[in-house]
């Protein structure tokens, strides 16, 4: 039987992990994969770079754990959506996802993260399986979860691309048309 102490150490590297990946979302979302070491990370939450180290084995396996924790994110709040959807037709779900996730994606680091990743999964083998991965996870719950045919959810997908990019370039503050043209009916919050 374990000694009270040693659950509660369990709990705190537990806690401790959260809140490192937390941090360690912040500190990709500024610098991105290769603009980043795990010293900002470590400086950031408070703790050694050999602590980060301790609960991560490099800084690829810490970005890949932030990449995966916010692929959870993104699952979650499309969850919640759904869950929230005035109706069940496939464009109703997809429409409460499609708002939810927009919602989620105002939160500046999530987002720069996503896009963060997106590139680095180009360049990086391990990063570029865990954003498949994440990717393949989602269709398939918005396939499930909606019901909607093959070219409604890759419309679901792409309008979120474009979401990324409206959002990341301020296309909604600008006064033009060619910024109009990109952002006309999307939802921003």
């Amino acid at each position: 039987m374990p000694k009270p102490t040693s659950q509660r150490q369990l709990s705190t590297a537990d806690e401790r992990r959260r809140t490192v990946l937390q941090t360690a979302v912040s500190a990709f979302a500024d610098r991105g994969y290769f603009g980043t070491r795990t010293t900002d990370v470590a400086q950031r939450a408070g703790i050694s770079q050999a602590y980060v180290y301790r609960l991560f084995p490099d800084k690829e396996a810490l970005f890949v754990a932030v990449v995966e924790h916010c692929f959870a994110r993104v699952r979650e709040s499309l969850g919640d959506g759904a869950a929230a959807a005035k109706g069940s037709s496939a464009q109703e779900v997809l429409d409460a996802m499609g708002n939810a996730y927009a919602e989620l994606i105002s939160d500046r680091d999530l987002l720069l993260l996503q896009l963060h990743a997106q590139c680095a999964a180009a360049a990086e083998p391990a990063v570029g399986e865990v954003v498949r991965n994440g990717y393949a996870r989602l269709v398939e719950y918005v396939r499930g979860a909606s019901g909607a045919p093959e070219a409604d959810i890759q419309r679901f997908f792409a309008v979120g691309m474009l979401c990324h990019l409206v959002v990341a370039l301020g296309t909604h503050e600008v006064d033009a048309p060619w910024a109009r043209t990109l952002s006309d009916g999307l939802r921003h919050y």
